[in-house]
Protein backbone atom coordinates (compact mmCIF):
# COMPACT_ATOMS: atom_id res chain seq x y z
CA UNK A 1 0.00 0.00 0.00
CA UNK A 2 1.31 3.82 -0.79
CA UNK A 3 1.62 5.54 2.56
CA UNK A 4 -1.51 7.16 3.68
CA UNK A 5 -3.99 5.46 1.36
CA UNK A 6 -6.80 2.80 2.60
CA UNK A 7 -5.57 -0.72 2.29
CA UNK A 8 -7.54 -3.39 0.37
CA UNK A 9 -7.39 -6.20 2.38
CA UNK A 10 -10.02 -5.61 4.89
CA UNK A 11 -11.79 -1.83 5.89
CA UNK A 12 -8.78 0.17 7.69
CA UNK A 13 -7.55 3.51 9.22
CA UNK A 14 -5.00 6.38 7.98
CA UNK A 15 -1.49 6.00 8.19
CA UNK A 16 -1.35 7.04 11.75
CA UNK A 17 -2.33 3.68 13.26
CA UNK A 18 -1.17 0.07 12.19
CA UNK A 19 -3.09 -3.34 12.36
CA UNK A 20 -3.15 -6.66 13.36
CA UNK A 21 -4.77 -10.18 13.00
CA UNK A 22 -5.71 -12.43 15.66
CA UNK A 23 -7.69 -15.19 16.06
CA UNK A 24 -10.12 -15.34 18.61
CA UNK A 25 -11.73 -18.67 20.08
CA UNK A 26 -15.65 -19.04 20.79
CA UNK A 27 -18.58 -18.25 19.23
CA UNK A 28 -19.39 -14.76 17.36
CA UNK A 29 -20.75 -13.28 20.56
CA UNK A 30 -17.31 -14.40 22.41
CA UNK A 31 -15.32 -13.26 19.64
CA UNK A 32 -16.43 -9.80 19.85
CA UNK A 33 -16.38 -9.44 23.56
CA UNK A 34 -12.95 -11.13 23.42
CA UNK A 35 -11.93 -8.43 20.88
CA UNK A 36 -13.22 -5.91 22.68
CA UNK A 37 -11.44 -6.95 25.94
CA UNK A 38 -8.18 -6.90 23.61
CA UNK A 39 -8.78 -3.23 22.32
CA UNK A 40 -9.19 -1.82 25.89
CA UNK A 41 -6.43 -4.30 27.72
CA UNK A 42 -3.89 -3.90 25.04
CA UNK A 43 -4.56 -0.12 25.69
CA UNK A 44 -6.16 2.00 28.20
CA UNK A 45 -6.04 -0.89 30.48
CA UNK A 46 -9.25 -0.31 32.54
CA UNK A 47 -13.05 -0.40 31.74
CA UNK A 48 -14.61 1.31 28.65
CA UNK A 49 -17.69 2.66 31.26
CA UNK A 50 -14.80 4.91 32.85
CA UNK A 51 -12.91 6.09 30.24
CA UNK A 52 -13.53 10.40 29.28
CA UNK A 53 -14.65 11.14 26.34
CA UNK A 54 -12.76 12.59 23.29
CA UNK A 55 -8.89 11.74 22.70
CA UNK A 56 -8.33 8.43 24.76
CA UNK A 57 -11.82 6.93 23.58
CA UNK A 58 -11.88 8.00 20.18
CA UNK A 59 -8.11 7.55 19.36
CA UNK A 60 -6.42 5.73 21.95
CA UNK A 61 -8.17 2.39 22.51
CA UNK A 62 -7.22 -0.01 20.10
CA UNK A 63 -10.86 -0.35 17.55
CA UNK A 64 -11.87 -3.84 16.10
CA UNK A 65 -11.82 -3.07 12.09
CA UNK A 66 -12.89 -6.49 10.63
CA UNK A 67 -14.50 -9.94 11.69
CA UNK A 68 -14.21 -13.00 10.11
CA UNK A 69 -15.06 -16.59 11.06
CA UNK A 70 -12.50 -19.41 9.93
CA UNK A 71 -13.26 -23.27 8.91
CA UNK A 72 -12.28 -23.80 12.46
CA UNK A 73 -15.24 -22.47 13.93
CA UNK A 74 -12.85 -19.57 15.21
CA UNK A 75 -12.58 -15.67 14.44
CA UNK A 76 -9.77 -13.60 13.09
CA UNK A 77 -10.30 -10.26 14.23
CA UNK A 78 -8.42 -7.37 12.93
CA UNK A 79 -7.72 -4.61 15.73
CA UNK A 80 -5.88 -1.38 14.88
CA UNK A 81 -4.17 0.56 17.33
CA UNK A 82 -2.46 4.17 17.43
CA UNK A 83 1.46 4.03 16.27
CA UNK A 84 1.51 6.90 19.38
CA UNK A 85 0.74 4.08 21.81
CA UNK A 86 4.38 2.49 20.97
CA UNK A 87 6.65 5.65 21.88
CA UNK A 88 8.31 4.51 18.78
CA UNK A 89 10.07 1.89 20.64
CA UNK A 90 10.19 -1.90 20.02
CA UNK A 91 9.80 -3.09 23.46
CA UNK A 92 6.43 -1.22 23.69
CA UNK A 93 5.18 -2.58 20.32
CA UNK A 94 5.33 -6.19 21.31
CA UNK A 95 3.64 -4.37 24.31
CA UNK A 96 0.99 -3.36 22.46
CA UNK A 97 0.71 -6.57 20.15
CA UNK A 98 0.59 -9.34 22.86
CA UNK A 99 1.20 -8.17 26.34
CA UNK A 100 -1.42 -8.18 29.22
CA UNK A 101 -3.80 -10.43 26.87
CA UNK A 102 -1.26 -13.13 26.59
CA UNK A 103 -2.35 -13.89 30.23
CA UNK A 104 -5.63 -14.76 29.06
CA UNK A 105 -6.68 -17.91 27.05
CA UNK A 106 -8.14 -17.65 23.48
CA UNK A 107 -6.12 -15.34 21.79
CA UNK A 108 -3.40 -16.01 19.10
CA UNK A 109 -1.00 -13.29 17.53
CA UNK A 110 -1.45 -14.07 14.01
CA UNK A 111 0.41 -11.15 11.93
CA UNK A 112 1.10 -8.00 11.78
CA UNK A 113 -0.48 -6.24 9.01
CA UNK A 114 1.75 -4.61 6.08
CA UNK A 115 -0.62 -1.49 5.41
CA UNK A 116 1.17 1.35 6.90
CA UNK A 117 4.61 3.91 7.15
CA UNK A 118 4.65 2.77 10.78
CA UNK A 119 7.30 0.23 10.30
CA UNK A 120 10.00 2.21 8.80
CA UNK A 121 10.56 3.56 12.47
CA UNK A 122 12.52 0.66 12.94
CA UNK A 123 16.07 -0.77 11.14
CA UNK A 124 15.43 -4.20 11.03
CA UNK A 125 17.51 -6.36 9.60
CA UNK A 126 21.19 -4.81 8.85
CA UNK A 127 22.24 -7.50 6.22
CA UNK A 128 19.21 -9.43 5.50
CA UNK A 129 19.44 -12.48 2.41
CA UNK A 130 21.36 -9.80 -0.17
CA UNK A 131 24.05 -8.39 2.58
CA UNK A 132 24.66 -12.00 3.69
CA UNK A 133 25.18 -13.00 0.26
CA UNK A 134 27.54 -10.41 0.01
CA UNK A 135 29.91 -10.96 2.56
CA UNK A 136 29.62 -14.71 1.76
CA UNK A 137 30.33 -14.16 -2.07
CA UNK A 138 27.19 -17.03 -2.44
CA UNK A 139 24.78 -15.03 -5.01
CA UNK A 140 22.59 -18.16 -5.16
CA UNK A 141 22.61 -21.31 -3.91
CA UNK A 142 21.61 -22.41 -0.32
CA UNK A 143 23.87 -21.18 2.73
CA UNK A 144 25.47 -24.08 4.67
CA UNK A 145 25.70 -23.70 8.62
CA UNK A 146 26.82 -26.13 10.83
CA UNK A 147 27.08 -26.13 14.97
CA UNK A 148 30.23 -26.85 17.06
CA UNK A 149 29.75 -29.06 20.00
CA UNK A 150 28.81 -31.14 22.56
CA UNK A 151 29.08 -28.51 25.78
CA UNK A 152 31.96 -29.84 27.69
CA UNK A 153 34.67 -30.25 25.43
CA UNK A 154 37.93 -27.65 25.65
CA UNK A 155 38.33 -24.55 23.29
CA UNK A 156 40.76 -26.03 21.60
CA UNK A 157 38.54 -29.25 20.74
CA UNK A 158 35.91 -26.96 20.03
CA UNK A 159 38.23 -25.00 17.27
CA UNK A 160 39.38 -27.95 16.06
CA UNK A 161 35.91 -28.74 14.71
CA UNK A 162 35.56 -25.51 13.79
CA UNK A 163 38.49 -24.85 11.98
CA UNK A 164 38.08 -28.89 9.83
CA UNK A 165 34.19 -27.32 8.89
CA UNK A 166 35.24 -24.13 7.29
CA UNK A 167 38.01 -26.19 5.57
CA UNK A 168 35.21 -27.89 4.43
CA UNK A 169 33.68 -25.36 2.98
CA UNK A 170 31.07 -24.58 5.46
CA UNK A 171 29.73 -20.91 4.77
CA UNK A 172 28.38 -20.47 9.26
CA UNK A 173 29.97 -22.24 11.54
CA UNK A 174 28.18 -21.15 14.65
CA UNK A 175 28.89 -22.33 18.54
CA UNK A 176 25.95 -24.20 19.60
CA UNK A 177 23.47 -22.30 21.59
CA UNK A 178 24.36 -23.95 24.69
CA UNK A 179 27.74 -22.66 25.08
CA UNK A 180 28.27 -19.50 26.93
CA UNK A 181 30.57 -19.28 29.28
CA UNK A 182 31.61 -22.23 31.30
CA UNK A 183 34.84 -23.05 33.35
CA UNK A 184 35.66 -25.61 30.90
CA UNK A 185 35.17 -23.85 27.88
CA UNK A 186 35.18 -19.56 28.68
CA UNK A 187 33.33 -17.12 25.78
CA UNK A 188 36.35 -15.52 25.64
CA UNK A 189 39.04 -18.46 25.21
CA UNK A 190 36.93 -20.47 22.71
CA UNK A 191 35.57 -17.73 20.85
CA UNK A 192 39.13 -16.12 20.27
CA UNK A 193 40.21 -19.60 19.01
CA UNK A 194 37.10 -20.80 16.92
CA UNK A 195 37.55 -17.49 15.02
CA UNK A 196 41.13 -18.12 14.45
CA UNK A 197 40.39 -21.59 13.25
CA UNK A 198 37.66 -20.64 11.16
CA UNK A 199 39.78 -17.88 9.52
CA UNK A 200 42.55 -20.29 8.96
CA UNK A 201 40.08 -22.68 7.23
CA UNK A 202 38.59 -20.15 4.76
CA UNK A 203 42.34 -19.50 3.76
CA UNK A 204 42.59 -23.30 3.02
CA UNK A 205 39.66 -23.28 0.99
CA UNK A 206 39.79 -19.52 -0.73
CA UNK A 207 36.12 -20.04 0.22
CA UNK A 208 34.77 -17.16 2.71
CA UNK A 209 33.41 -19.18 6.09
CA UNK A 210 31.69 -16.75 8.99
CA UNK A 211 32.25 -17.71 12.28
CA UNK A 212 29.15 -16.96 14.80
CA UNK A 213 30.05 -17.18 18.53
CA UNK A 214 27.15 -17.24 21.14
CA UNK A 215 27.33 -13.93 22.64
CA UNK A 216 23.81 -14.58 24.37
CA UNK A 217 24.63 -13.25 28.04
CA UNK A 218 23.75 -11.37 31.00
CA UNK A 219 22.60 -7.89 30.32
CA UNK A 220 25.25 -5.95 31.61
CA UNK A 221 27.45 -8.89 29.27
CA UNK A 222 25.49 -8.96 26.14
CA UNK A 223 27.21 -5.90 24.50
CA UNK A 224 31.22 -6.73 25.95
CA UNK A 225 31.03 -9.87 24.41
CA UNK A 226 29.40 -8.37 20.84
CA UNK A 227 32.50 -6.32 21.44
CA UNK A 228 35.16 -8.85 22.10
CA UNK A 229 33.32 -11.30 18.83
CA UNK A 230 34.40 -8.15 16.32
CA UNK A 231 37.53 -7.13 18.02
CA UNK A 232 38.61 -11.06 17.22
CA UNK A 233 37.43 -10.85 14.11
CA UNK A 234 34.32 -13.44 14.39
CA UNK A 235 32.16 -12.50 11.25
CA UNK A 236 29.03 -12.79 12.84
CA UNK A 237 26.74 -13.49 15.74
CA UNK A 238 24.55 -15.91 17.43
CA UNK A 239 22.29 -14.47 19.67
CA UNK A 240 18.85 -15.49 21.48
CA UNK A 241 16.14 -12.92 21.80
CA UNK A 242 14.21 -15.23 24.03
CA UNK A 243 16.56 -15.22 26.35
CA UNK A 244 18.51 -11.76 26.11
CA UNK A 245 14.81 -9.71 25.20
CA UNK A 246 14.39 -9.09 21.61
CA UNK A 247 15.31 -5.40 21.86
CA UNK A 248 18.80 -6.52 23.32
CA UNK A 249 19.28 -8.08 19.76
CA UNK A 250 17.39 -4.95 18.29
CA UNK A 251 20.50 -2.84 19.71
CA UNK A 252 23.53 -5.21 18.28
CA UNK A 253 21.92 -5.11 14.88
CA UNK A 254 21.94 -1.50 14.99
CA UNK A 255 24.76 -0.66 16.37
CA UNK A 256 27.00 0.68 13.43
CA UNK A 257 30.46 0.17 15.07
CA UNK A 258 29.64 -3.87 15.16
CA UNK A 259 27.92 -4.17 11.98
CA UNK A 260 27.69 -7.88 11.76
CA UNK A 261 25.37 -10.05 11.24
CA UNK A 262 23.00 -11.88 13.46
CA UNK A 263 21.80 -15.62 13.44
CA UNK A 264 18.62 -15.11 16.02
CA UNK A 265 18.19 -18.90 18.14
CA UNK A 266 14.93 -20.03 18.85
CA UNK A 267 15.38 -21.21 23.00
CA UNK A 268 13.08 -20.42 25.49
CA UNK A 269 9.84 -19.15 22.53
CA UNK A 270 8.62 -22.40 21.77
CA UNK A 271 5.65 -22.08 24.20
CA UNK A 272 4.71 -19.15 22.32
CA UNK A 273 3.69 -21.60 19.30
CA UNK A 274 2.87 -24.63 20.35
CA UNK A 275 -0.75 -24.02 20.72
CA UNK A 276 -2.87 -23.42 18.34
CA UNK A 277 -5.44 -21.09 20.12
CA UNK A 278 -3.37 -19.19 22.15
CA UNK A 279 0.59 -17.55 21.61
CA UNK A 280 2.06 -16.09 18.64
CA UNK A 281 1.98 -17.76 15.39
CA UNK A 282 5.00 -19.52 13.72
CA UNK A 283 4.54 -16.71 11.09
CA UNK A 284 4.41 -13.18 13.80
CA UNK A 285 7.10 -14.71 15.95
CA UNK A 286 9.71 -16.60 13.65
CA UNK A 287 9.21 -14.26 10.81
CA UNK A 288 8.22 -10.71 11.48
CA UNK A 289 9.14 -10.29 15.11
CA UNK A 290 12.59 -11.21 14.14
CA UNK A 291 13.24 -8.97 11.64
CA UNK A 292 11.69 -6.23 13.59
CA UNK A 293 14.45 -6.79 16.03
CA UNK A 294 17.12 -6.94 13.78
CA UNK A 295 17.93 -10.96 12.88
CA UNK A 296 19.11 -11.68 9.37
CA UNK A 297 18.50 -15.27 9.65
CA UNK A 298 16.35 -17.21 11.97
CA UNK A 299 16.74 -20.47 12.83
CA UNK A 300 14.25 -22.89 14.13
CA UNK A 301 13.32 -26.67 14.02
CA UNK A 302 11.94 -28.16 10.56
CA UNK A 303 9.30 -30.98 10.61
CA UNK A 304 10.65 -34.44 11.03
CA UNK A 305 13.73 -33.56 13.55
CA UNK A 306 13.77 -33.32 17.08
CA UNK A 307 11.10 -31.11 17.49
CA UNK A 308 6.80 -30.90 16.88
CA UNK A 309 7.02 -28.49 14.01
CA UNK A 310 4.39 -29.26 11.09
CA UNK A 311 5.00 -28.35 7.59
CA UNK A 312 2.78 -25.86 7.71
CA UNK A 313 4.21 -24.55 10.61
CA UNK A 314 7.89 -24.46 8.72
CA UNK A 315 6.00 -22.84 5.92
CA UNK A 316 4.80 -19.79 7.92
CA UNK A 317 8.08 -19.37 8.91
CA UNK A 318 9.49 -19.55 5.58
CA UNK A 319 6.44 -17.11 4.39
CA UNK A 320 7.05 -14.85 7.67
CA UNK A 321 11.07 -14.32 6.66
CA UNK A 322 10.10 -13.08 3.37
CA UNK A 323 6.80 -10.93 3.32
CA UNK A 324 5.90 -7.09 2.74
CA UNK A 325 6.58 -5.22 5.63
CA UNK A 326 7.59 -2.24 5.05
CA UNK A 327 10.89 -1.43 3.95
CA UNK A 328 12.35 -4.29 6.22
CA UNK A 329 14.94 -6.54 4.62
CA UNK A 330 14.11 -10.17 3.71
CA UNK A 331 15.93 -12.53 6.08
CA UNK A 332 16.65 -16.29 5.72
CA UNK A 333 15.22 -19.12 7.23
CA UNK A 334 17.32 -21.77 9.03
CA UNK A 335 16.03 -24.82 9.47
CA UNK A 336 17.21 -27.54 11.92
CA UNK A 337 16.60 -29.28 15.03
CA UNK A 338 18.08 -32.81 13.66
CA UNK A 339 18.59 -32.75 10.11
CA UNK A 340 20.47 -34.79 7.93
CA UNK A 341 22.21 -34.71 4.91
CA UNK A 342 20.10 -37.25 3.48
CA UNK A 343 17.30 -34.76 3.95
CA UNK A 344 19.10 -32.01 1.87
CA UNK A 345 17.09 -32.78 -1.67
CA UNK A 346 13.73 -32.95 0.44
CA UNK A 347 14.50 -29.30 2.53
CA UNK A 348 15.78 -27.98 -0.76
CA UNK A 349 12.62 -28.85 -2.58
CA UNK A 350 10.69 -27.23 0.18
CA UNK A 351 12.43 -23.70 0.72
CA UNK A 352 14.00 -23.28 -2.30
CA UNK A 353 17.11 -21.77 -2.74
CA UNK A 354 16.88 -18.69 0.15
CA UNK A 355 17.51 -20.68 2.94
CA UNK A 356 20.19 -21.74 5.55
CA UNK A 357 20.39 -25.66 6.02
CA UNK A 358 21.88 -26.19 9.46
CA UNK A 359 23.04 -29.61 10.01
CA UNK A 360 24.89 -30.46 13.03
CA UNK A 361 25.76 -33.72 14.84
CA UNK A 362 25.27 -35.60 11.11
CA UNK A 363 28.39 -34.53 10.38
CA UNK A 364 30.47 -35.91 12.79
CA UNK A 365 28.09 -39.12 13.13
CA UNK A 366 28.10 -39.79 9.27
CA UNK A 367 32.21 -40.35 9.71
CA UNK A 368 35.31 -39.31 11.11
CA UNK A 369 36.39 -37.64 7.79
CA UNK A 370 34.95 -34.30 8.63
CA UNK A 371 36.15 -32.49 5.93
CA UNK A 372 35.03 -34.51 3.20
CA UNK A 373 31.69 -34.94 5.10
CA UNK A 374 31.64 -31.15 5.03
CA UNK A 375 32.18 -31.19 0.58
CA UNK A 376 29.38 -33.48 0.68
CA UNK A 377 27.11 -31.26 2.04
CA UNK A 378 28.50 -28.46 0.11
CA UNK A 379 27.88 -30.56 -3.33
CA UNK A 380 24.68 -31.54 -2.38
CA UNK A 381 23.61 -28.08 -3.24
CA UNK A 382 26.03 -26.73 -5.67
CA UNK A 383 24.79 -29.85 -7.64
CA UNK A 384 20.90 -30.29 -7.09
Amino acid sequence: MEHGKPCQEAPCHSCDRFAVWYLLRGDEAEARAKAADLCLEQTVECPAAILPEGFIKDQVVGRLEALARTDGGAYRALVSFPDDVTGGELPQLLNVLYGNISLKQGFRLERVKDCFPFWSRFRGPRFGRAGLRALLGVPSRPLLSTAVKPMGLPPEQLAQLAGRFAAGGIDLVKDDHGLCNQPFATFAERAERCAEAVRKGSAQTGRQSLYAPNVTAPADELRKRADFAKRIGAGALLVCPGLTGFDAMRTLADDDTLQLPILAHPAFLGSFVTSSENGISHYALFGQMMRLAGADAVIFPHSGGRFGFSLQDCREVADGTQAPLGDLRSIFPAPGGGMSLQRIPELRAFYGNEVIFLVGGDLLRHSAEIEKNCERYRKMVDNP
